[in-house]
């Protein structure tokens, strides 16, 4: 590669690095506070050695169990830290990775900011290798936290984890690489690039839940699996961190041939010109038709994660069995006490869990109109006889109406999976709604106002999801879990009686910031 092509790299790094100033830290954070709140956790619930013996007997004998974590290979806290939260901060490494690499290489070619800064002195490939390079950045200062915050348990263990989150996060980095220069569209690129992160994710739970060592070659094919084999704290192997280097090269290899081969904001899949059926005769009818297919992978999504997770619920009474710290946790979550209170307090702990990921579905239908502004889509539409109201309202209502489907969905699924209580599970998911509006409406207020800050959007949901999951473990205090508008929701299915207040109060809240939001983008300026 000659070096003309990378000019301008350390340039464009700085200017990534200066534009995720908000949202890099908080995925960071939030990344590797998935795992350092679980030691102290752990050891507080399973404080003895026969404690821990029998959770990791409980557990590898439970199939649906290892489909949602993965096997443990050890019963010391720092082998169970990793079996805890491996795949899952793994996963999110992934998302947060796939956000920042299409974000500063096919989106900014689709809103022409690309070709701005290519008409200076900017190499062919170094939009790619700046995006990798904050990419890099952002996972190596995982691997870092991790590293040093769970030292103390085995600092070999401690390593291998950190530096298996953060290749992960690079593989999955390097994956939207490729996806980036295949398509026309970030929001296409995001699909595909999500696309194989579920897919990974499904082939690791499908692998586990049929083999209790971890040995199936379907937890091979998958990168999620390679994680889980790094073996943290028991008997670690290092080894397997080759296969994410070799990995990681053969994608980025890909990645720079293919953007040496194409024009700028040009692509390898082709695009339609257009609808070759049906008619758009509102702007609520072209909103539907450019958030259909995101909205239809969601909903499929829920409801297969409802189903999974809901016949995962009897065999939470059984991981629980006798422990008595973790019933008393259960019983102050709001799950009553026997085994119908833990397989209760299950479900709603899974519907709380939907809720928070229905946020990142909102922020992401929201962000549309900003991208149909910034891509300068928006303003053939409002040259005719639609207002800015009608044409934002399009759009808001497939975000918040699309919520309310993918967590009824959601709802169902868990009902179908634990084949009882369908009612109750989708009354659970639904009570999460109003929470999701309130993150939605206050992205939809970032755009209206101040547009050029709103995917600062992504860190409201992203300190949401921090909360949601890390906060408890941490005891952060209930004045700072309180800031999430989720921590203000009854429980469901549980022994409290439903209490209409806090879903009305959420309910109007985000009624007030959507009106605000819709008040400043009818008085502000478009973008030009």
């Amino acid at each position: 590669m000659k070096h003309r092509q990378l000019a301008g790299t350390g340039a464009l790094l700085r200017l990534a690095l200066r534009r995720d100033r908000v949202m890099m830290p908080v995925w960071t954070l939030a990344v590797s506070g998935l795992v350092l709140s679980l030691p102290a956790s752990l050891a507080s619930v399973y404080d003895t050695p026969a404690e821990r013996a029998r959770l990791l007997s409980t557990m590898s004998a439970n199939g649906s169990l290892r489909a949602l974590y993965g096997p443990a290979f050890g019963d010391s806290i720092g082998a169970l830290t990793a079996w805890r939260g491996g795949v899952f901060a793994g996963l999110l490494a992934g998302v947060m990775s796939l956000i920042i690499v299409i974000r500063h290489t096919r989106e900014e070619e689709e809103t022409g900011r690309q070709e701005l800064l290519s008409a200076a002195m900017v190499g062919r490939r170094a939009p790619l290798t700046a995006a990798l390079l904050a990419a890099l950045a952002a996972n190596a200062l995982v691997a870092l936290l991790v590293t040093a915050g769970i030292a103390g348990r085995g600092t070999g263990g401690a390593l291998v984890l950190g530096l298996g989150i953060g290749a992960t996060g690079m593989l999955f980095a390097s994956a939207a690489a490729v996806t980036a220069q295949l398509t026309e569209s970030a929001r296409l690129a995001k699909g595909l690039a999500g696309a194989l992160l579920g897919a990974a994710f499904a082939l690791r739970a499908a692998g586990d839940a049929g083999s209790a060592d971890g040995s199936s070659a379907l937890t091979w094919i998958s990168p999620l699996g390679w994680l889980e084999h790094v073996r943290a704290f028991a008997a670690e192997r290092w080894w397997v961190l080759a296969l994410f280097a070799a990995a990681f090269a053969v994608q980025t290899a890909a990645a720079y041939l293919l953007a040496g081969r194409r024009d700028l904001s040009m692509s390898f899949l082709a695009v339609r010109p257009g609808p070759a059926e049906g008619r758009l005769g509102s702007a609520g009818a072209l909103a539907w038709r450019l958030q259909r297919g995101g909205l239809l992978g969601w909903s499929l999504g829920f409801l297969v994660a409802g189903v999974v997770f809901g016949g995962m619920a009897d065999g939470a009474t059984e991981l629980v069995g006798d422990n008595a710290k973790t019933r008393e946790i259960i019983e102050r979550m709001g799950g009553a006490g026997g085994a119908e209170g833990l397989t209760d307090a299950f479900l709603a702990t899974m519907a709380g869990m939907l809720g928070l990921v229905a946020a990142l579905f909102i922020v992401s239908a929201v962000l549309r109109l900003g991208a149909e502004e910034s891509g300068q889509r928006a303003e053939p539409v409002l040259a005719h006889a639609v207002g800015r109201l009608r044409w934002a309202a399009g759009h808001l209502a497939v975000a918040f109406g699309g919520s309310a489907l993918i967590l009824l969905l959601g709802g169902l699924g868990l009902g179908l999976g634990h084949g009882a209580g369908l009612a109750q599970t989708i009354g659970g998911c639904l009570a999460q709604l109003p929470a999701v509006w309130v993150i939605g409406a206050v992205v939809a207020l970032l755009y209206g106002a101040v547009p050029g800050y709103a995917s600062a959007g992504w860190a409201v949901a992203g300190a949401a999801l921090a909360l949601g999951w890390i906060g408890p473990a941490l005891n952060l205090p209930r004045v700072v879990l309180d800031l999430s508008p989720f921590a203000h929701l009854p429980w469901i299915p549980g022994s409290e009686a439903l209490t209409w207040a806090p879903l009305l109060t959420l309910t109007a809240l985000a009624a007030a910031l959507l009106a605000a939001a819709l008040t400043a983008l009818r008085r502000r300026d478009l973008a030009a």
